[in-house]
């Protein structure tokens, strides 16, 4: 497979899967901003949300206040941020078409349908309340696409290229938005353990979809412990970084079985998958979840360059 046709399907995916994350993410700072002030001092939620998203800086170079609407423009309808997620939806559509041959009919009007519904949303459409039902549509939309990806491609190096990009964006998404928790909104003046630290970590579990499974597996309440391990370790946790890695040490082992070699990002793989199989969450609050959470973000970005490199993307 020619390096720039294995660029095109990496990108594809990982770009529909950021849509759907940075929906999450706006979800998160849509209903956290939602909760009563409680005690002194102001939580700064859009802000935080930008942090997560990456796009504070992009978003301060143009607006001189962060405020909802402003925010919630710049995540999903500005097409001058490329992570927002019409930016998203359009980059993973114009890798599609440059590699519809490899596409299946299911996945590419999945992907093209989605981003014509989209652009005739209007921002000015969302008031009342509407936000929720539309990041629910996005998410869909995604699980649209991937689902007819998962039915209908053959199990080649094309779909192994998809899933790569697919699990390195969601590993990376999960990674930030559990930095949101615990270094951007709970400084360490905030008391912790209240019914408003509760309904935070609430609102983080379903923005993962994964406030049902949380109950089923602790069969507790929420514990800042339990829920880092949860999304980190738990590799029955379809968004934790450990059922990522499974998923990407297997679409690596399988284009080295279809290429006859072993590249170096599948070595870089197993081992932070060996990493994170051998972790504990002793260890990883003992040195600070802050900076373990921003090592797995700089090890995932580097295990991305390092695919790229090896299947000269172009």
């Amino acid at each position: 497979m020619l390096g720039r046709t294995a660029a095109s399907l990496f990108w594809m995916s990982r770009y529909i899967e950021r849509a759907e994350n940075i929906a999450r993410l706006t979800e998160v700072g849509y209903r956290i901003a939602l909760t009563p002030d409680i005690g002194s001092g102001h939580r700064e939620d859009w802000q935080s949300t930008l942090v997560a998203a990456a796009g504070l800086n992009p978003y301060l170079e143009r607006h001189a206040a962060i405020t909802p609407e402003k925010v919630q423009h710049f995540l999903l309808f500005d097409r001058d941020n490329p992570s927002s997620v019409r930016s998203c939806l359009e980059t993973a559509r114009n890798n599609a078409r440059a590699v519809r041959t490899a596409l299946t009919r299911e996945m590419w009007e999945a992907l093209n349908s989605t981003y014509i519904d989209f652009t005739a949303v209007k921002a000015s459409d969302l008031g009342s309340g509407k936000l929720p039902e539309f990041l629910d549509w996005v998410r869909q939309r995604s699980a649209l696409f991937r689902g007819s990806m998962l039915g209908t491609l053959l199990r080649d190096e094309g779909f192994h290229f998809g899933q790569l990009g697919a699990f390195i964006e969601r590993a990376d998404n999960t990674a930030r938005i559990l930095d949101v928790k615990y270094y951007v909104l709970l400084p360490t003046n905030e008391s912790v353990g209240g019914d408003l630290d509760a309904f935070q970590w609430e609102t983080i579990l379903r923005s993962v979809s994964a406030h049902r499974s949380y109950r089923h597996v602790y069969k507790d309440r929420y514990r800042p412990w339990n829920i880092a391990e949860f999304l980190i370790l738990r590799q029955e946790m379809p968004r934790s970084f450990r059922f990522c890695y499974g998923w990407i040490e297997r679409s690596l082992e399988g284009l080295s079985e279809i290429l006859g070699q072993s590249p170096q990002s599948r070595h870089d793989s197993s081992a932070i998958l060996s990493d994170l199989k051998n972790a504990s969450m002793d260890e990883i609050f003992q040195s600070g979840l802050h900076e373990f959470l921003s090592a797995f973000i700089k090890r995932n970005n580097d295990l991305s360059s390092r695919i790229a490199h090896d299947f000269h993307f172009l």
